[in-house]
This record gives C-alpha cells, sequence and structure tokens, in this order.
C-alpha cells in the first residue's frame, strides 16, 4: 500500500508540473498574439492640398513588435475638425471606406499601411486660397479598444522644386574634378520649407565630401544626400548651392554622367524619386543655400542627368584567321577583340564577321537565356555575323568562337563597327579590320 501511495504522488506531481508548463506556454502565446497588435501610428507632419504636390499617397504608417504579422483589418478614422472645414475636404477612394467630406471610415490591415495609402484622399476645399492651413485627425483602432492617434497639417498649394540642368562636362582631362553649379527654383504657389539635395555620382567620384551630406554605399557608385532644414524657397525664388559640388571623372570611362534631385523637406521624395538609407557623413566644410541671381535656364523637376565626357580614346584590334585544310573539313575559328586603351568606351562597338565563301558556319557563340537554354549570340543576316562586343576595359578581349566547315580556298573578312558616334574615337583605324582566309 505504501508504495502504491509513493507511484501516486508521483503521478500527480508530474500531471502538475505538465499543466504548468502548459499554461505557462499559453502565456506566452498570449503574448506573443498581443504583441502583434500595433503600438503607433505615424502621418505626414505635413500635407499639401495640390495636383503638384509630390505626395500622391498619404503618408501613413502602423507600426508594433511585429505588425508584419498583424491578422485581420482594424478600423482607420479621418476628421476634418470644423475650424479647417474651409480649408479641406476628404474623398474616399476605397470600397473599404465610407463616410462625408468630413468624416471617413476605413477597414485596414495594418500591413498595408506601411508608408502610404490611398484609400481616402484629403482635397482642398471649394474657396480656399494657396496658403490657407488645417488639420486633420487620424485613428486607428486595436483590438483591445485601445485608439491609436496622429494628426496631420494640411496645406493648400505646394511648393514645386526644379533643378538647373548645365550643359555636358566635354572634353574633360582623365581624372580631372568637375564642379557642377546646383541652382533650385521654385515654381509652386507656396513657400518651400527646407531643402534635400540628392546627387548619384554615377560613373564619377566625390572629390570631397560636406559636412551636411550623408554618403550611402551604391551597389553602383555612390550617393550624397544633403540636407538644408533652414532653407526657405518662395514662390518664384530661387538658391544656389554653395561651394557646388565637386566630383572626379573617371580616369578610363570615356561616357560617364551624374544625377541630382530636390525636393522639400517637409513633403519629401516624389514620384521617381527616392535616396538611400544610411551612410557617414562627411568631413568637409557645410553646403550653404544662398538666394540665386537668376531663375532662367534649363530647369527640370523630377532630376536631371548630367553627361561628362572625357577628352581620351580606346584602341580596339581585331585579329583575323588562316583557315588550313580540304573543302569539307571542320574547324575552329577564334576571332578576338582587344581594347588597348588607354579608354573605356563601354558598349560601343560590334563584330562584323563575313565568312569566305563557300564556308558554312555550324556553330556559332551563344548566350544562356534560361537554365541550360541558350540562343545565338550574334544577329545573322544570311551572308554576316554581328556580334556585340559589349563593355572591353583597357586591357581586355574578347573571343568569338565558331565552328565552320570549309570550302574551296577563298577570302573572307572581320571588322569593327561603332555602335553610334562618337564611339571609340579609335586614333588608329588600321587595326579595325583583319582577314578570315581559307588557304587549303
Amino acid at each position: 500500500m505504501k508504495k502504491a501511495r509513493v507511484l501516486v504522488e508521483r503521478s500527480r506531481r508530474r500531471t502538475g508540473a505538465a499543466l504548468t508548463g502548459a499554461l505557462l506556454l499559453l502565456g506566452a502565446l498570449t503574448a506573443c498574439a498581443g504583441d502583434n497588435e500595433p503600438t503607433s501610428l505615424s502621418a505626414a507632419e505635413v500635407f499639401y492640398l495640390s495636383p503638384h504636390s509630390n505626395q500622391k499617397l498619404f503618408p501613413l504608417r502602423v507600426d508594433g513588435s511585429d505588425f508584419t504579422a498583424l491578422t485581420g483589418k482594424r478600423r482607420l478614422t479621418v476628421d476634418v475638425p470644423a475650424s479647417s472645414r474651409d480649408v479641406v475636404r476628404l474623398r474616399e477612394s476605397s470600397p473599404d471606406c465610407t463616410g462625408s467630406a468630413t468624416h471617413v471610415t476605413c477597414d485596414i490591415a495594418g500591413t498595408l499601411l506601411s508608408g502610404g495609402t490611398s484609400d481616402f484622399t484629403p482635397l482642398a476645399a471649394k474657396g480656399s486660397k494657396p496658403g490657407d492651413t488645417g488639420q486633420l485627425r487620424l485613428s486607428y483602432g486595436r483590438k483591445d479598444g485601445r485608439k491609436l492617434t496622429a494628426r496631420t497639417r494640411v496645406v493648400v498649394g505646394a511648393p514645386v522644386l526644379e533643378v538647373l540642368t548645365p550643359k555636358a562636362f566635354k572634353g574633360v582631362r582623365p581624372g580631372a574634378e568637375v564642379t557642377s553649379p546646383v541652382v533650385v527654383r521654385n515654381t509652386g504657389d507656396v513657400t518651400a520649407n527646407g531643402l534635400v539635395l540628392v546627387v548619384n555620382a554615377g560613373d564619377l567620384e566625390f572629390a570631397r565630401r560636406h559636412a551636411n551630406c550623408r554618403y550611402p554605399d551604391l551597389q553602383h557608385g555612390s550617393q550624397a544626400v544633403c540636407r538644408f532644414p533652414d532653407v526657405r524657397i518662395p514662390p518664384g525664388k530661387a538658391v544656389t548651392v554653395r561651394s557646388g559640388l565637386r566630383l572626379r571623372a573617371s580616369d578610363t570611362k570615356m561616357y560617364g554622367s551624374f544625377n541630382r534631385a530636390v525636393w522639400p523637406l517637409d513633403a519629401g521624395p516624389g514620384q521617381n524619386q527616392n535616396s538611400s538609407k544610411g551612410g557617414d557623413h562627411g568631413d568637409g566644410p557645410a553646403l550653404r543655400a544662398e538666394p540665386a541671381k537668376t531663375t532662367s535656364g534649363r530647369f527640370t523637376r523630377a532630376g536631371d542627368f548630367v553627361d561628362v565626357l572625357l577628352d581620351t580614346h580606346a584602341d580596339y584590334e581585331v585579329s583575323g584567321a588562316d583557315l588550313h585544310g580540304d573543302p569539307g573539313d571542320t574547324r575552329k575559328l577564334r576571332l578576338t577583340v582587344r581594347n588597348d586603351g588607354p579608354g573605356d568606351p563601354g558598349y560601343a562597338a560590334r563584330l562584323i564577321f563575313s565568312p569566305p565563301l563557300g564556308v558554312t558556319v555550324l556553330k556559332q557563340p551563344t548566350r544562356e537565356i534560361d537554365e541550360d537554354e541558350y540562343q545565338p549570340y550574334c544577329d545573322n543576316n544570311g551572308s554576316t555575323y554581328t556580334c556585340d562586343v559589349e563593355r572591353l576595359e583597357p586591357g581586355t578581349s574578347r573571343t568569338f568562337e565558331f565552328t565552320v566547315r570549309l570550302g574551296e580556298p577563298g577570302k573572307g573578312s572581320v571588322s569593327l563597327l561603332d555602335i553610334k558616334p562618337p564611339g571609340r574615337r579609335d586614333t588608329d583605324p588600321s587595326d579595325d579590320e583583319a582577314s578570315v582566309d581559307v588557304l587549303g
């Protein structure tokens, strides 16, 4: 009997421990489920009510410990206070939204609010004027009944910033510095509060890094993101960024470019505009924006591209071949293109192969278009093969291999053709052509 009581007691202890563990696990799962609820709602600090505004979506974001795991929809409410109804009105743009010009409710999943929404649209009220300001009040519900809130100031009208595009830089010495003036004007109907200037160096490098710019590392080239929070640009006015941006041209790339984009700091980037995150600030003197003396010239809104052309050339050389054998014999034919420099013209040339009369091409170079699937690399019009050389850095070469069946002795040729002028600007065209002969 005593042994039986001990066994029963041990069984009770194990059952109690298991039940305790299950309750702890259930509590942990409940806590995790609660953690998936959104913890904050953030909206744009300011939103411009104009068809010319950068802000196409209303900036709105829900955040939490793991809001991406949030399931189901929650109620978003947007209200126009009575004091703002002569400034802004609302229009629902989604079947998930209902309401009026002053009160809209939308049932939206929090995972969809990760930067902006088009479910509703704030519009300028009839009779409002550029510069009039008002307010929107927003709330987003949680399952526990709590509401997350945010407010946005709305402004009738919008600043429209454009950057002056200079002419292309030509005849630049390899590795030389290029100084690009930056002039920004406001063609909108309200003042631009703050300025963001983004410069993508492209094939160039930054010769100086400024304290009010950060420099993210990109996969291709580098970028400067410069902020001017205290700048104000009234409608019709312009500023010049001093002391200008100094870029260093490539030592070899004959055709390079860089581009710039600008937008108001408080409005954020518009369509087709962006900047990378991260990057350290420069240690050079800060750039400053001063009133510009002129607003004329070729300005662009979304951004610009400025070409930089080096004062150099690329000497390409093509090699031919002599084919020995009897009619019907099969031979490998290798045609090589080499860039003897000093410049790199990029995708600038094509190889033109004209086989000797009577030679049959059995196999030509191919390119892989899918796994284990290939297609001919060169175009064939029945008498010649045209092959893109693609990019050749100085000192490198590319070989095109053909398999041919010989005919009677005869002469063919291989030559180089620039894709478009000015191309390679080859100073020694004598080695741009060679013979391909069947000698028997």
